[in-house]
């Protein structure tokens, strides 16, 4: 139990405590690829679905590794 509360000793700032413990960014995602699997609504295969949610999956990440900053130093 205790394990779970270590994010409190990092001396993160309130916002950046408050990123960690919400799933808005997880739920963002799962809509993400929802909308992206909903226009083409029926997959031949399970591999075709693999392959559309794992192109999106990479392309999210790279937008998140080269633009984005989750935890940012600021407040601003």
């Amino acid at each position: 139990m205790s394990e779970g509360l270590t994010v409190f000793d990092l001396g993160l700032s309130e916002a950046q405590r408050k990123r960690l413990r919400t799933t808005n960014g997880l739920e963002n995602l799962n809509q993400q690829i929802k909308r992206r699997t909903r226009v083409v609504r029926l997959f031949p295969n399970e591999e075709s679905l693999l392959q559309l949610a794992s192109a999106v999956l990479m392309e999210i990440s790279e937008e998140w590794e080269t633009g984005r900053k989750y935890l940012p130093k600021d407040e601003s």
